[in-house]
């Protein structure tokens, strides 16, 4: 079981599984190198993370039992949310996408599957064939930050000083 900040414990030791899976039953699969947590119904792959555990302390695991075939990760698109840049494009597992400047600063569903990248405006639908295999490692857009936010941290960080020593770039 997962607890709420995503950590598994494993030979009284803590290991990160994901914040996200917290509160979830998961299976982990020990190998030299990696850490494979899945889901034990549908042996659907969520997260891979490096093995902190010696040899030794993996024997000492209650519990143990041999390896099933490895999980298998999800074959349906990943939905992501990009916000658009100043210069009309957004980019999704190292790949720049271009959609146009009149889309600036709109924040968009984007789905990543193998081969593809489909990304929904204003009713539409465009299809971009994927150039990279790099995985999804954002899900959420940044939120767009308003001058004010900018103002109030800059006072934040220095109280005495006044407002209009602020450049903007």
């Amino acid at each position: 079981m997962v607890n709420k900040g995503g950590l598994v414990g494993l030979v009284g030791r803590q290991v990160l599984a994901a914040e996200i899976l917290g509160g979830r039953q998961v299976g982990i699969r020990i190998d030299d190198e990696t850490l494979s947590f899945f889901d034990p119904a549908s042996r659907e792959l969520l997260r891979v993370r490096p093995n902190p555990l010696s040899p030794d302390e993996v024997q000492r695991l209650r519990g143990l039992r041999p390896a099933g075939p490895p999980p298998r990760p999800s074959v349906e698109p990943v939905r992501v949310q990009r916000r658009v840049s100043a210069t009309g494009t957004v980019m999704v597992c190292r790949q720049v996408v271009s959609l146009g400047r009149t889309y600036t600063g709109q924040t968009v569903t984007v789905h990543v599957a193998e081969s593809m990248i489909t990304v929904e405006l204003d009713g539409q639908v465009r299809v971009i064939q994927r150039t990279t295999d790099i995985p999804v490692r954002h899900v959420k857009a940044n939120k767009p930050r308003e001058v004010s936010d900018v103002v109030q941290a800059h006072r934040q960080a220095s109280p005495g000083t006044r407002t209009s020593n602020i450049t903007w770039d």
